[in-house]
């Protein structure tokens, strides 16, 4: 991204949420050019993150297009605020159908107030299989580049482990975490699971572009999402044609990537810029990249 580079705050007001606004950032590259008909990424944050977590607000800094990045609903604080990070709305468990309608919001707003054309999409978890869906059904099938980083396919969560407990004791099980700095809990029942594994996600299969491009991202280390995900992903999506599917396995890396958040960065950058220059092959992301590390 160019020295000239600007950031603009945006509340964009929710059509299907009464008194909620979408927070979110827009940085553009050239700031003084007209929107109309350029080009724009999306970042989309995981399950309990923000807009600035982990690698997003690294990675908008420096793409070459501009970029949006925004907050999806929220959840409430241990003391009593919301949280996820500035969006209105009420964050549940099982409300995926929820964030696609965030998403057609942002993407509605996009088009209609400024011109852009949705050219890239990134995704990290839950953002991620939010976006699948959203280019399998609407005008999505247009764009031209997808990154799924730490996506999931197979929606069961198993509940033997830290949910069972809880559920049989008290009917819900609450998700401590720390969202941008601040305390947070999102609290879960047993129908949230069952919500949320009967959610679709075969629909790639069939209805995912042919003319799409697609990077997976995934490390061997994932310990909520199974890195098998991403080999599902890798063969459903690399039979098509003229787009293609690359595979990035991180050796070392965790969900989400801690330690090598520069990586995920570099990595998404290289595969755009083959992507830009017509260099993309179905397979394992081209290994000159990353001979320097070996």
């Amino acid at each position: 991204m160019s020295s000239g580079c600007k950031t603009t705050r945006l509340w964009i007001p929710h059509t299907f949420v009464p008194d909620c606004k979408i927070a979110g950032d827009l940085e553009q590259v050239e700031p003084s050019e007209p929107t109309h008909g350029r080009k724009v990424a999306l970042i989309l944050h995981g399950t309990m993150g923000h807009k600035d977590y982990l690698f997003q607000k690294r990675l908008a800094k420096v793409l070459p297009i501009d970029s949006f990045r925004f907050d999806f609903r929220r959840v409430m604080n241990t003391l009593g605020f919301w949280s996820n990070h500035e969006t209105g709305g009420v964050w549940k468990m099982s409300a995926l159908d929820e964030d696609l309608e965030d998403l057609q919001v942002v993407t509605q707003h996009l088009s209609e107030t400024f011109g852009y054309i949705i050219n890239l999409i990134i995704g990290h978890s839950r953002g991620s299989v939010v976006a699948m869906r959203w280019l399998c059904t609407t005008e999505g099938k247009r764009v031209r580049g997808f990154v799924n980083v730490s996506g999931r396919y197979r929606m069961e969560v198993d509940r033997a482990g830290i949910y069972k407990p809880y559920f049989e004791s008290q009917g819900y099980y609450d998700w401590k975490v720390t969202v941008a700095r601040k305390p947070v809990i999102g609290r879960i029942y047993p129908r949230d699971l069952d919500i949320f594994a009967s959610w679709d996600s075969s629909l790639v299969r069939d209805r995912f572009s042919p003319n799409t491009h697609v990077l997976t991202l995934h490390g061997l280390k994932d310990e909520t999402v199974p890195p098998y995900d991403a080999l599902i992903y890798a063969r459903v999506l690399g039979t098509r044609s003229p787009g293609t599917h690359n595979l990035h396995i991180i050796e070392e890396a965790n969900h989400n990537f801690s330690a090598h958040q520069v990586e995920v960065v570099e990595t998404i950058l290289h595969w755009w810029s083959l992507l830009e220059r017509g260099g993309l092959q179905t397979g394992v992301l081209n290994t000159d990249f990353i001979k320097g590390r070996l």
